[in-house]
């Protein structure tokens, strides 16, 4: 759920909007950067709200992470196959 700011004067500054193809585009201004590079965005009435997606860690860097196991797995037999009444 978005966080709710009051809106102060001091940190109210008029931006401006253009056209990027068919797409209107926002420049923001340095002082509300955003990281990453990609945001959610939605409305709410007349107010556009525009949040940063925060990354989360990915499979592959978390496994990386992971020390390697010292036990050794046990032996799996080989079994046949058994036919299944459907």
């Amino acid at each position: 759920m978005p966080k709710r700011f009051i809106r102060m004067e001091q940190y109210t500054r008029h931006a401006q909007l253009f056209r990027n193809g068919r797409n209107q585009a926002l420049r923001i201004p340095r002082e509300f950067e955003l990281p990453g590079k990609e945001v959610l965005i939605h409305k709410e009435g007349g107010c556009l709200i525009i949040e940063p997606i925060k990354k989360r860690n990915n499979l592959a860097k978390l496994l990386a992470q992971w020390k390697p196991l010292k036990e050794k797995f046990p032996e799996i037999k080989d079994l046949p196959a058994e036919d299944i009444d459907l």
